[in-house]
Parts: structure tokens; C-alpha cells; sequence
């Protein structure tokens, strides 16, 4: 190799970690194989919320799903993981907010994430969630958030407005009082 290119890689590394050391809100946790949020949430004022994407795919029994048909709602979308120890431990806070908030015009919609269908379902029947998942185990539909409030932890929820824009992210495990915290706000906050 020469000195020329070993310098280059040598570059190329360096970029490579001072970039990850850039990001904020998330934290490395070594061996367990993912990336958890520190709990960071953002609210953004209702003139400044970018479009939320449309996330599509099939659900843990391989229908098709889309958020468009969710049109007009308050959604609250989480990445998760049934192999994921913050993901298990907020798992009840979110269904009983959704159960809650169900007739108030709110839907939510989990974004599996590097996990079997299959042992997310028996994850769900354990715990009673009710709610649908979209299969995102590519990471494709957590990726096309990159255009408003990016994230790579999980877990990571994300509300979007009733006109279709994303209002608030938080960044790692979140409490039921958090989340209606943030539904409320996000509704008084659209007109």
C-alpha cells in the first residue's frame, strides 16, 4: 500500500468517527447490538414541521399497511424491537395511551425493526398490544424520516399532526404521561 493511500484511509476513518461522535441524543451501548436514545425530545412549532413520509409495508401478518390510511389522525409512529430492552419496557405505556387516546383521533403504528415477525406477534400477544406494526426490518421507513426529525436509536416515537407533519420525536424509552404530554400539545398546536 502506499503512503499516499494508507494516509487517505487513515482520513477517511477519522471522518468516519468524528462524524458518529457528532451525533447528539443517541448513545452506543456497546454489545447488546443497537444504538438507545438518551431520552432527547423535540417539539417543532407548527410552522416550522416538515412533511412526514409515507411509511408503507406489511404489517406481523404480511397485509399491506400505509399511513395514508391514517389520513386526518394524530399518529404516533415507534420503532421497536421485541429483542429490545427499552422497546419491552414502554411496550405497556404505549398500548395504554393508545387505548386512551383511540377516540380522540389518535392511531398509533409501531415500525418493527431487526426482528421476526413472528416473535413480535408472540411479543404482542404477551403484552396485549393492539395496535398495528409495519415489518421495517431494512430500516426503510425509519430512514425516510430523514428529511425532518432523523433518528437511528431505538426506540425511537415520532407524532405526526393531523395535516401529515411531523410534530415532536423522542429519542429512546418514553412514559405514557411523556407521550399524552406531547399528543395533547401536538393537537392544541394544529388547528
Amino acid at each position: 500500500m502506499t503512503p499516499r493511500r494508507s494516509a487517505r484511509l487513515v482520513m477517511v476513518a477519522l471522518l468516519a468517527f468524528v462524524l458518529s461522535a457528532c451525533v447528539s441524543g443517541i448513545e452506543d451501548n456497546g454489545d447488546d447490538g443497537f444504538i438507545s436514545g438518551s431520552g432527547e425530545i423535540t417539539f417543532v412549532d407548527p410552522g416550522k414541521r416538515e412533511a412526514a413520509p409515507v411509511l408503507s409495508g406489511t404489517d406481523l401478518d404480511g397485509q399491506e399497511l400505509s399511513t395514508e390510511d391514517y389520513e386526518g389522525t394524530v399518529l404516533v409512529v415507534n420503532v421497536w424491537g421485541s429483542w429490545c430492552p427499552p422497546c419491552r419496557k414502554e411496550a405497556p405505556a404505549l398500548q395504554k395511551a393508545s387505548e386512551e387516546l383511540a377516540d380522540q383521533n389518535v392511531q398509533f403504528l409501531g415500525l418493527l425493526t431487526k426482528d421476526d415477525p413472528a416473535r413480535a406477534k408472540a411479543f404482542n400477544a404477551k403484552v396485549g398490544i393492539t395496535y398495528p406494526s409495519i415489518d421495517d426490518s431494512a430500516g426503510r421507513n425509519q430512514a425516510a424520516f430523514s428529511g425532518s426529525l432523523p433518528s437511528m436509536a431505538i426506540p425511537t416515537t415520532w407524532v405526526i399532526d393531523r395535516n401529515g407533519k411531523v410534530a415532536a420525536r423522542v429519542m429512546g424509552e418514553l412514559t405514557e404521561a411523556t407521550l399524552r404530554g406531547l399528543v395533547e400539545q401536538t393537537k392544541k398546536s394544529t388547528q
